[in-house]
């Protein structure tokens, strides 16, 4: 099945989808721009939601690398989140839906897909976590982001977790990078690695106290102990 699943979509995957393309501009300019609007209009679905899921990732594949704006994205990943709990086609979809990220250059679009990313992680931690170790030393800043955060996105929605060891150098190879995007994924993905290995983390933050940028450090700090909080700030001030 995952064999014929993939073929079939790689297969296809040249062809073109304007008019569906048309179909969404049009449902979604007649709603409000806002998100809960726009779930709406999506729960309402397309003429292709009846088609089958290989062939829907197809259409919302073109979608998402041509519409060139927010909102049709938006609804290509309201259609991944439709997967979450379909295992099989969650899995398989990896090959395509990895290449988004190609083209995710606003937090929004990459946080979208760490929400997915994550969750495919949980089912497939050696070849996702390859490619996120891979997008750790990327050039473009938003693999970057992307491969810390999809690591536990937020960690109350994952019923398993990498081991300590493979989540945290991903985190500390980029404590020093410059890009405040990236900076905010540090800090995001401290504070949640913190609540799955909260004493390893600690002595991590402990050693690398001077290191943890100021942009990371409000969110990797944010839900820790106050009297921690506290260490943290103390011993950051006196350097």
């Amino acid at each position: 099945m995952a064999g014929f699943f993939i073929i079939f979509v790689l297969r296809k995957m040249k062809r073109e989808y304007p008019s569906e393309l048309k179909e969404l501009r049009k449902k979604i300019s007649k709603a409000d721009t806002a998100i809960p609007n726009q779930r709406l209009v999506f729960k309402k679905q397309f003429s292709f939601s009846i088609l089958p899921v290989e062939e829907q990732l197809e259409i919302w594949h073109y979608i998402w690398n041509t519409s060139g704006d927010y909102l049709p994205k938006t609804h290509a990943s309201f259609f991944l989140e439709t997967l979450l709990k379909k295992k099989e086609h969650l899995v398989y979809s990896w090959d395509i839906i990895k290449q988004w990220q190609d083209t995710a250059d606003m937090w929004m679009y990459c946080d979208s897909l760490s929400k997915i990313y994550t969750k495919i992680l949980e089912h497939n931690p050696d070849e996702i976590y390859s490619t996120l170790k891979g997008w750790n030393t990327s050039a473009d800043p938003w693999k970057r982001r992307q491969s810390v955060v999809s690591l536990l996105y937020y960690a109350r929605t994952k019923k398993q977790f990498l081991p300590y060891k493979k989540i945290i150098p991903l985190i500390e190879n980029l404590l020093h990078d410059e890009e405040y995007y990236v900076q905010k994924g540090v800090g995001w993905s401290l504070r949640e690695v913190y609540n799955v290995y909260p004493e390893e983390t600690w002595n991590f933050m402990l050693k690398n106290h001077k290191h943890i940028h100021s942009i990371a450090f409000s969110a990797a700090t944010e839900k820790l102990p106050s009297n921690r909080k506290e260490e943290l700030k103390s011993l950051r001030k006196n350097h």
